[in-house]
């Protein structure tokens, strides 16, 4: 890994959750190597290398760029932060060499920074402490650039990291990840995404925890738009940012909502046409392999979402339906859509086919018998196939 004692630059990531998966952990781990790998083939070619509860990603090309590398792995769950990092070997003095020529790099001509050095010593091959190493690596800097740097322990305008491992690692910048557990190692479950904040908020949380995700969305052309079911496509796309690769499955819902419209009453057409979408939605779940149903439902937050509104449209499947958004205000999803990139698209004015064929005045309190007695003498199975007959597939 080096020559020469030279630094190699290297990107280091932090791994959490992982650690804790006992005899299951390498598992995870060759998952998540697995997923960044796919991330970074478009970037060039690279290694990667586990040691000590730390990934190591290396260039194998001069060209690569690590700093879109970085970026490339910084959302894929599984990874709790990325640092473009200097990798050597060597003993005590080459630590307190390399520290200066780093720092040097670091500021080049700019002066009255501040900084602070934190050590972690994972290999105790020095006597020195991780403060005293961080002592002497800062008194070796301060000497080398007095009128550039002062010391702040408190407030630095940088910190420098000292890790002495099997070899001796030097970074300043440590990125944030999204840790969660990688997708791929929580099974495989069917969002159903609309335009809206929720859903997608609903299919990141789900994907954090390690669930692969396949997406339906309910199309109702001419009464939705273009524009409405592109707007999905780009939620789905900004989604497999977390998620990787991300199959849209668009059904045409156009005749099927007509009719229950035609044939319902109004205040329980909302809920019959969430029980006619879970329905369509278990059917394809099952065709694609997929053990769960997952909504963007949040308790009380509209007419649909009631607890007897909820029990009414999820009796009509077996499937188990995830709601990870089920406790939460507006507030907190609209924070998590912000945060993941979402709620500039969810925003835009494209309704989707559940805002225009939405009940004026809603049944907040409908029971399995109302809706029952709803769907009476609608060719419910009919509908179903005839659904699952019309539907484009796209490969986010």
């Amino acid at each position: 890994m080096t020559v020469d004692n030279k630094p190699n630059q290297m990107i280091m990531v932090r791994i959490g959750e992982i650690t804790l998966k006992g005899l299951n952990r390498n598992k995870f781990e060759r998952r998540l190597i697995s997923n960044m790998r796919r991330r970074l083939e478009r970037l060039g070619q690279f290694t990667i290398t586990k040691a000590q509860s730390r990934i190591y990603i290396e260039a194998m090309e001069r060209s690569a760029d690590l700093e879109a590398a970085m970026q490339a792995i910084q959302p894929v769950f599984g990874v709790v932060s990325v640092s473009p990092v200097w990798i050597f070997d060597g003993s005590f003095d080459d630590l307190l060499k390399q520290a200066v020529i780093y720092v040097g790099e670091l500021i080049q001509d700019q002066t009255g920074k501040s900084f602070k050095v934190e050590t972690r010593r994972g290999d105790k091959r020095f006597s020195l402490t991780s403060m005293e190493i961080s002592s002497e690596v800062g008194h070796q800097i301060m000497e080398a650039y007095p009128d550039q740097l002062r010391v702040d322990l408190h407030h630095p305008d940088f910190t420098l990291y000292v890790e002495i491992r099997e070899q001796l690692c030097l970074y300043s910048r440590v990125l944030p990840g999204h840790r969660g557990l990688p997708v791929g190692t929580g099974g495989r479950g069917m969002l159903l995404l609309s335009g809206g904040i929720d859903s997608p908020v609903a299919g990141y949380l789900m994907a954090s925890r390690g669930m692969e995700l396949e997406a339906v969305y309910f199309h109702a052309f001419p009464y939705t738009s273009d524009q409405a079911r592109e707007k999905v496509l780009k939620l789905a796309e900004i989604l497999s940012d977390y998620t990787g690769r991300m199959t849209v499955h668009v059904v045409d819902f156009t005749d099927a909502q007509l009719a229950l419209r035609d044939h319902c009453d109004q205040d329980m057409l909302t809920v019959i046409t969430r029980r006619m979408m879970m329905r369509i939605a278990e059917q394809l779940a099952y065709k694609r392999r997929c053990k769960v149903l997952i909504t963007g439902d949040s308790l009380g937050q509209v007419a649909s979402q009631t607890l007897a509104a909820i029990c009414a449209i999820d009796c009509v499947v077996t499937m188990p339906v995830f709601r990870p958004l089920i406790g939460m205000n507006k507030n907190e999803t609209v924070r998590i859509a912000r945060e993941i990139g979402t709620f500039e698209t969810s925003i835009e004015p494209y309704e989707d086919c559940c805002t225009v064929f939405v009940a004026k005045h809603p049944k907040t309190h409908p029971s399995i018998d109302d809706a029952e007695a709803s769907e009476t003498g609608l060719e419910i199975d009919s509908m179903i196939q005839s659904v699952l007959e019309k539907i484009e597939v796209i490969e986010v």
